[in-house]
């Protein structure tokens, strides 16, 4: 199954349809509104890497004008959102990555059928196109206005500065100085065109048709001197049917590689395969940049690079797409300067990465992220500064990396900088118990997030060691491989007196031990607070959007957690801890999660499968693969928009399914699959990229093979 579709009008589905049917390249993302709509249905073409702050309103990505709006008129009647709809189908072609609708409204005493297609071309990340088709079932005047619509959706917009017409398009100047260019050429062949108006007296039984081919640069990719002649000579060098059959081909070569085939589940399969689709849509492909925490969906998150990169979506890639994969390392590897400028800013050594990383590598996050609802007050939140668990996910993302791939560039490129220095930072974060004898991370934000300036949460404390550890293993790797570059880079890291004090650390930093009864405390003091379970917080709301967080919020004082920490710790550190541990720390934790975070329900459904219960993974993993699909997910963190789409969930959904019910891991270089499939699967089959050689695997309920290709 290759496709989703809706049959319904319903315009309380106008968020949640943009989110499900959104095209996208890497280069930009457009929603999958109607071609009708306009920026009060957030239409939204949403450019990724370029920002504008809007007075003192959170700094966000910049959408562009939307080139493939249309107006219709029938027999001087307009269509508007009140126009009855008596048929109406939109769906997405999963394997093309081609969007279609096709509504029959009644109209100027006419019934019209308006059917288009569009794409975000995976050939041109610059390229936008659609084919507008109209029939009618008696003779009527049809005239439709094509005219790009600069009318943009912005949550704290407006972002454009100054407009000005250029051939076929119109050049804005944002707020921050960038230039954004947008073109389109229509051909018409069977309309009479005038500007940008097409008309003509349509009669029964015949389709008239018309493509729009669409341009999108900015002054990042090309000088902005050579940007309007960059565009307007690109409109006159394409065709549209052989756009769409290069944009086929390059999705074709990327559904070789990445499909996963599941047989006995075709609800499981179409969801999984969606979640595919959206991964390799939003992805950099041609830029070394990262995907945003709501990928090319709109302006949410302010548009930044989260952990969920590195730890959700980044293991697809790896198997899947080595050179994005790379392209995702290097964009941490590149903002290195801003994380070693917010560690300095904070009083510590070291690299602390940005939470809410936006493209150069700033913290877009704010101190007051939330806004209490029964006050109208912004809330003061930890994430910016205490959520230091950041810089581990972006260490263990590339030593994970280089162990998968084998490939030393990663670290001698810049990689091996980055272990030492996010090593660094938690040395220097660490406090020194002289009483218990041991290196202790105090104050801080864990995974959980409901509770805040925790000590010793166990799953930070775990990750600084990994990344520690990393440090000292990558310094002797690139010593074997390249002596003469490891002096460069211990010269530029201040090795000689960071080597004693990070052998050291490794020995003597805390790691929480289980208490009596089996249980990982999440950080001190957690089994003191009421022990309570999810059900009986979410009674005490008040409100439906309140934040359940904070110094005041209703779990904060309890032990219900907002998503998985410990599970989180049982699946990033698997060989440390038996199956009997992980089995009852998950069922401890389980009813005390909220599973706020669309992250957490792919993390319970890997260590569910990891202590042999594939059926209680199940329901979590489809969770994960259907969020998008059935838009159960959180709308509002304290009044606070966070709609748009989940690729975390999309790369976790694979990482289920593969690394979960198929079981792979990598062994010395060589992958291995073992079988955990749900009972009602039959089978499941997958490629993978190991060590830059691809790998076939067929699993069964009984059999699980996997061979090089």
């Amino acid at each position: 199954m290759s496709q989703w579709t809706v049959e319904t009008s319903d315009a309380t589905k106008v968020v949640q349809n943009g989110n499900t049917f959104l095209i996208a390249n890497g280069y930009l993302g457009y929603r999958g509104t109607l071609e009708e709509m306009s920026a009060k249905d957030f239409v939204a073409v949403n450019l990724l890497g370029v920002y504008d702050k809007h007075g003192d309103a959170w700094r966000e990505p910049v959408n562009a004008p939307d080139p493939l709006h249309l107006t219709l008129s029938v027999n001087g009647e307009q269509l508007t959102d009140e126009t009855p709809k008596l048929a109406h189908r939109q769906w997405l072609d999963l394997k093309a990555a081609v969007h279609h609708r096709q509504t029959t409204f009644e109209l100027g005493g006419v019934q019209v059928t308006l059917t288009t297609e569009r794409f975000a071309s995976a050939a041109d990340e610059h390229l936008l196109a659609g084919k507008v088709s109209v029939q009618v079932d008696r003779p009527a005047e049809v005239v439709i206005d094509h005219a790009i619509d600069p009318k943009v959706w912005d949550l704290n917009g407006p972002h454009f500065v100054d407009e000005k017409p250029i051939t076929d398009g119109i050049l804005l100047t944002t707020g921050e100085g960038d230039l954004v260019a947008v073109t389109q050429r229509v051909d018409a062949l069977q309309w009479r065109s005038s500007g940008t108006r097409l008309s003509t007296e349509a009669k029964p039984g015949v389709t008239y048709t018309y493509t729009v081919q669409a341009l999108v640069y900015t002054s990042l990719d090309v000088p902005a001197e050579r940007l309007v002649s960059t565009i307007t000579q690109g409109l006159h060098e394409t065709d549209y049917q052989d756009q769409l059959a290069e944009h086929k081909a390059t999705w074709a070569k990327r559904w070789d590689r990445s499909n996963v085939q599941i047989t006995g589940d075709n609800d499981a399969d179409l969801a999984l395969r969606y979640s595919l689709y959206q991964l390799q849509s939003i992805a950099p492909h041609h830029l070394d940049l990262s995907i945003p925490a709501r990928g090319l969906s709109g302006q949410t998150y302010k548009g930044a690079f989260f952990w969920d990169t590195e730890m959700f979506m980044l293991p697809f890639f790896l198997r899947t797409d080595p050179e994005v994969a790379r392209r995702l390392l290097n964009y941490r590897i590149n903002t290195l300067p801003q994380a070693l400028k917010k560690a300095q800013h904070y009083g510590y050594q070291g690299a602390f990465y940005a939470w809410e990383s936006q493209a150069d590598g700033r913290d877009a996050t704010s101190d007051y992220n939330v806004t209490d609802v029964f006050t109208g007050r912004p809330m003061r939140t930890y994430f910016k500064d205490k959520q230091i668990h950041i810089s581990a996910a972006v260490a263990m993302a590339l030593w994970s990396s280089y162990q998968l791939t084998g490939d030393v560039r990663l670290l001698t490129d810049g990689g091996l900088q980055v272990l030492i220095e996010c090593a660094k930072f938690y040395y220097s974060r660490s406090y020194w118990s002289p009483l218990k004898h041991r290196f202790e991370l105090l104050d801080v934000l864990g995974p959980d997030e409901y509770h805040e300036r925790v000590n010793n949460n166990a799953y930070t404390n775990r990750a600084a060691l990994a990344t520690v550890q990393a440090a000292l293993e990558g310094v002797v790797v690139v010593a074997k491989a390249d002596p003469e570059r490891l002096k460069e880079i211990q010269q530029q890291v201040d090795w000689g007196t960071w080597q004693a004090r990070l052998s050291d650390y490794v020995v003597d930093l805390y790691i929480p031990e289980p208490d009596a009864d089996g249980v990982i405390p999440q950080f001190d003091g957690y089994r003191d607070l009421e022990n309570v379970f999810v059900p009986a917080v979410r009674d005490r709301l008040l409100k439906p959007n309140e934040y359940w967080g904070g110094a005041y919020g209703v779990a904060s004082d309890t032990q219900v957690i907002k998503q998985a920490d410990v599970v989180l710790l049982l699946k990033q550190f698997q060989n440390d801890y038996t199956t009997e541990q992980k089995l009852l720390n998950w069922q401890y934790y389980e009813p005390r999660t909220e599973h706020g975070s669309t992250l957490s329900a792919s993390t319970y459904a890997l260590v569910a499968c990891e202590i042999g219960k594939a059926d209680w993974a199940y329901p979590f993993f489809m969770q994960s693969a259907t969020v998008d699909l059935t838009g159960k997910s959180k709308q509002f963190a304290g009044g606070v928009y966070i709609g748009g789409t989940h690729p975390a969930a999309n790369g976790g959904a694979w990482m289920d399914v593969v690394q979960g019910f198929c079981g792979l891991q990598e062994v010395d270089g060589r992958p291995t699959v073992a079988s955990h499939l749900p009972s009602h699967w039959q089978s499941v089959s997958f490629k993978v990229c190991v060590r830059g050689r691809w790998y076939q695997a067929q699993v069964t309920q009984d059999t699980a093979t996997i061979q090089p290709m």
